[in-house]
């Protein structure tokens, strides 16, 4: 009996597969680049949908289509050299749908690739997404030279523009907002894949590239796993990589990501939208992955004014990104970023910072403490090693919401300038090496309840001291052996300086350990 049921399984379970699956060439569909396909795909996909679900294949050859609607129980699977080619006829992406741009739910163009609360999708195979992106970055470039020119304020709307003013009647933003200008050009450009208010996603071993803007962007999702993933744009605006926002559930490994902007941004919606949405993203894994070209290797921010907490980023290679690790906030969003752990980092040939955690990223002037102040603690460094960067890192608080609960250890920086710390509270460095070209090691004003151990730098500087502080108060040095060559062990500074503990640092090698300027209390210092 085992037997033949053993037998029946093997005889039906490939003619259950064959008949869940359609080869788009066997179902009208044209791998010559020429012809498009977007009816051919869609009329497949429904086929699929009725069925209850299953794979469409494509096998190899270049397939030209407009934007694909995903339904639930859908897999688009690519096999070697089959490339997916997307039209930039604009006509094609409209009637505009229900979308997220910048963190700002409205309605604009149809994504590349889109699923509307659907289930159980997969993109996968070894096959090509090709976005032909440029034509999409042109007029973003030609609207923007307009706008700062003066140009748009008397000009007729195109006929995109005025697409979008009829798509999205009374839509509106803060006053305040910093992205009153981007609102100004009223173009929004289609994400690649935005999968919107899904769940149970596959995205696996596909390449990614020429994306008109973000390129895997999953917004409201739950439960995602991408990986394997080569993405490549050029410098561009907006492309960045991978983008979830208010997703949770999000397990990104082993990808490979060289674009024109971040490599990995997580993201939670913008200002006051965001917040009423209050929809974070949380429960995030980033793992094993390499980034060359782009601003950030990964990021959190700017928008997360929904909260984005619970994430840990581990065993990645960032290769001539502008920055390495980056959060970055600003007035207005409000919002928390917090319980995050960076672990086992490499870098070589970041442009900037190697770490920055910015609350003041656009400059916004100062306000009082309200649901639009953004609040950043409780985030963990450790393991990283870092060669040829332009500065080792900052963390930039504001006066009204320092930073706070940051701890940076075991880490090993190369770097034109040294750390830089401001309006923060409740930091710890242990264990870091950092040898800079100019300047201090570490630079640290109007910040409290300081703990240093084991700060050094192998590479003296005669006109820089090794630590250099205003106005800080509550701290304690301790386990600290500096080297002959630095113009003092520590610089303090300001009329506000108070409680500087120093213990068990072997400070005999410097000439001057202690350059104590008129304005501090001669009481600040405790030995």
């Amino acid at each position: 009996m085992k037997t033949f049921i053993s037998l029946l399984l093997l005889f039906t379970l490939p003619f259950y597969a064959e008949a869940n699956t359609i080869n788009l060439l066997k179902a009208g569909g044209k791998n010559d680049g020429k012809t498009l396909n977007t009816k051919a795909i869609a009329k497949a996909i429904d086929k699929l949908s009725e069925q209850g679900g299953g794979s469409l294949y494509f096998p190899s050859g270049t397939y030209l289509t407009g934007p694909i609607m995903l339904k639930s129980n859908i897999t688009l699977d690519l096999d070697a050299g089959a490339v997916l080619s997307f039209s930039d006829d604009f006509d094609l992406y409209m009637p505009y749908v229900e979308m997220r741009y910048e963190g700002v739910v409205m309605k604009s163009f149809h994504p590349l690739i889109y699923a509307y609360e659907a289930e159980n999708i997969s993109i996968k195979g070894r096959g090509t997404l090709e976005g032909n992106g440029r034509a999409w970055w042109e007029e973003t470039w030609r609207l923007e030279v307009a706008f700062y020119k003066g140009e748009l304020k008397n000009a007729a709307p195109t006929k995109y523009q005025q697409a979008w003013l009829d798509a999205n009647p009374g839509f509106s933003i803060e006053p305040q907002s910093d992205w009153k200008n981007t609102l100004a050009r009223h173009w929004f450009r289609p994400p690649f894949i935005q999968l919107y208010k899904c769940k149970n996603i596959l995205i696996e071993g596909v390449h990614i590239q020429n994306s008109p803007f973000w390129t895997v962007n999953p917004e409201f999702c739950d439960n995602l796993t991408i990986q394997g993933l080569t993405i490549e744009n050029p410098d561009s605006p907006n492309t960045d990589g991978i983008n979830p926002e208010s997703c949770t559930n999000v397990h990104i490994s082993n990808c490979h990501i060289s674009v024109g902007d971040d490599c990995i941004t997580i993201k939670s919606g913008r200002d006051l939208q965001g917040r009423q949405y209050a929809a974070p993203c949380e429960n995030i894994t980033i793992t094993n992955c390499t980034m060359l070209s782009g601003h950030g290797g990964v990021v959190i921010g700017s928008e997360m004014s929904g909260d984005v907490r619970k994430i840990t980023i581990s065993n990645c290679v960032f290769d001539g990104t502008d920055r390495g690790i980056r959060l970055k906030s600003t007035r207005g969003r409000g919002g928390i970023v917090e319980e995050i752990r960076v672990s086992n980092i490499v870098m070589k040939n970041i442009q900037k910072e190697a770490i920055i955690l910015n609350l003041f990223y656009s400059n916004v002037p100062q306000e009082p403490v309200t649901e639009r102040t953004p609040i950043f603690r409780n985030i963990h460094i450790s393991g990283m090693t870092d060669s040829e960067v332009k500065s080792a890192g900052s963390i930039l608080g504001i006066p009204e919401m320092p930073i706070s609960n940051i701890s940076i250890e075991d880490v090993n920086i190369q770097a034109e300038s040294g750390f830089r710390i401001q309006d923060a509270r409740d930091i710890q460095l242990r264990n870091v090496c950092i040898d800079t070209k100019t300047g201090a090691v570490l630079q640290t004003r109007n910040s409290s309840e300081l703990y240093l151990s084991n700060i050094r730098t192998s590479s003296p500087l005669a006109e820089a001291s090794l630590l250099v502080m205003e106005n800080v108060s509550d701290v304690f040095i301790e386990g600290c052996f500096p080297l002959h060559g630095s113009k003092a062990f520590l610089e303090l500074s300001g009329a506000e300086s108070s409680r500087v503990v120093l213990k068990n640092n072997y400070v005999e090698r410097i000439d001057q350990p202690y350059l104590v300027h008129d304005m501090v209390d001669p009481a600040t210092l405790v030995y």
